[in-house]
């Protein structure tokens, strides 16, 4: 009997994380699909495999165990979400993994979370986003759909650099570029300056799979 007492205080945690979440998904919900998200994408079976591929963010370093952006969406969307996430991963060093996870796993759409370590050591710009294209021309030669998350750069204001919004024009899928900012932007919702806690991922979580919805995916 005392092994069934963390479940239930862990599924409490979570409610009250998803809660909190949901609060501030209001005044989020209408980032998902605007401006630039228009892109569509092929409806994904219910055995479809989704792979979330970045660093720290998608580790879900800052949150428990179940409680990354990665093991939310799943619950969201029905869908198998694989988390590839390695902590304080560049994208050159994604970009040489990528090959490898996507063989393993065969995945119909990857989400692309990725460049925030590149910006923490001040690598060039230019560098993160001939990295970011090869990873979706790998991706899609792979027979996989890719949607981008543009990751903000460090700063008093930070925001995603431009050339994620230019990335995914020019692939033309859908681009998520405004949760991350408000998530780090707001102390109740993320573990230090770089990182969501499990509320933050419960909301970018959200966002992600309503864009996935506009997008036509589920």
């Amino acid at each position: 009997m005392r092994s069934a007492a963390p479940s239930l205080a862990r599924r409490a945690f979570l409610a009250r994380s998803s809660a909190l979440a949901l609060a501030s998904f209001g005044s989020l919900a209408s980032l998902a699909g605007c401006g630039r998200s228009q892109a569509t994408l092929e409806r994904l079976a219910p055995d479809a495999v989704i792979l979330a591929f970045g660093d720290s963010l998608t580790f879900g370093t800052g949150a428990g165990n179940g409680q990354s952006y990665p093991a939310q969406l799943e619950r969201l969307v029905g869908r198998k979400v694989i988390a590839a996430g390695v902590p304080g991963e560049v994208s050159a060093a994604g970009l040489a993994r990528l090959p490898g996870i996507l063989d393993q796993v065969q995945p119909r759409l990857v989400i692309l979370c990725h460049g925030g370590n590149d910006f923490l050591r001040r690598l060039p710009d230019a560098q993160v986003a001939d990295n970011l294209r090869a990873m979706i021309r790998v991706a899609r030669q792979r027979g996989a759909n890719v949607m981008l998350v543009g990751v903000p750069k460090p700063g008093f204001f930070p925001s995603a650099p431009d050339f994620y919004a230019d990335i995914a024009s020019e692939f033309a899928i859908p681009y998520e570029e405004k949760a991350l900012k408000k998530i780090l932007t707001d102390n109740a919702l993320k573990s230090d300056m770089i990182h969501p806690n499990a509320a933050g991922y419960a909301l970018f979580a959200g966002v992600l799979a309503e864009l996935l919805r506009k997008s036509g995916a589920v």
